[in-house]
């Protein structure tokens, strides 16, 4: 733990932070038209989805830290364009773990009127009926255990190589990544996990997928069991049986040591040499789900 503070607090040499405020595009989310399949990427693990109707959110945090104390684990300049009153109302809340840069308090406390389902690992819960949430309106699950919300939806919860914990105790809740199945789409949410098997016991289960998000981001060799590099999120795309990879996990927040940059790089040249169609969005970029769309390489404008 020592040479990781260490190396964390006093490595100089890396880019940690964005030399000038990233680009954006700040996509109406209001009113979009409900036959439209899109998506809008918020910055590290947080992402907006409307699919097959309904609204969905992922792990947002738009409080512009990602830590208990205010002054630390600053949003990038830039990132921070859009607040709670942008989003409509949410018919189903994903939240794949309890960790800062994933429950955000402020956020959530905001959340409140607009949520109608929150789906969530078991131990979860806790800390939103403590905050307010109406324990009705949450659903628990454990690793396979499936929900159905409604006809035609589905939810399996899914292992993940991680763990949980907002203070010095650790492990009171689960991490989960997600299948969710709805008319038309199969979407793999894959919340923070190392590399591992499960991937591939996925994929053998429940692919092919039309798109997965995982974690492309805040990765080190002092941690590699709990995040993965980018070559091992292509590699998990591909067990994944995945038609398109959006990386996220990067981005918005330095959890690691290095560059900012770092971890786009290098999946763009993994993908392009294992053949993986990778989305790339800028911050609030509009997503369209059914149909190919080519990205710019908008990191390249900074510094």
């Amino acid at each position: 733990m020592f040479g990781v503070l260490k190396e964390f607090y006093f490595d100089k040499s890396k880019h940690k932070i964005p030399p000038a405020p990233l680009p954006s595009v700040k996509t109406i989310l209001h009113g979009q038209d409900p036959g439209k399949n899109i998506l809008v990427w918020f910055g590290h693990s947080s992402y907006f989805m409307q699919v097959a109707g309904r609204t969905v959110l992922v792990d947002p945090v738009f409080s512009g830290n990602a830590s208990p104390l205010r002054f630390t684990t600053k949003s990038f300049k830039g990132s921070d364009i859009y607040t709670v009153s942008d989003l409509p109302d949410i018919d189903y809340l994903f939240l794949t773990h309890d960790h800062w840069d994933h429950l955000d308090y402020r956020t959530i406390l905001e959340l409140k009127s607009k949520v109608k389902k929150v789906i969530t690992g078991f131990g979860v819960a806790a800390h939103l009926t403590l905050w307010g949430f109406n324990e009705n309106l949450i659903v628990e699950m454990d690793w396979n255990d499936v929900f159905v919300p409604e006809p035609g939806f589905s939810v399996t919860s899914c292992p993940a190589r991680h763990f949980s914990g907002r203070s010095l105790k650790r492990n009171k809740s689960i991490w989960s990544s997600f299948v969710f199945s709805v008319p038309g789409k199969k979407i793999f949410f894959g919340g923070d996990s190392g590399y591992d098997s499960h991937f591939k016991d996925i994929g053998n289960q429940f692919g092919p997928f039309d798109l997965v998000i995982l974690e492309n981001g805040q990765y080190d060799k002092n941690w590699k069991y709990i995040h993965m590099n980018p070559e091992e999120t292509v590699q998990a795309a591909l067990d994944l049986q995945a038609k398109k990879l959006l990386p996220v996990h990067w981005g918005k927040f330095s959890l690691s040591v290095h560059s900012w940059n770092e971890p786009i790089l290098r999946i763009v040249k993994e993908a392009t040499k294992r053949n993986v169609t990778l989305i790339h969005p800028m911050i609030g970029e509009l997503v369209d789900l059914d149909r190919d769309q080519v990205f710019s390489l908008w990191w390249e404008r900074i510094g």
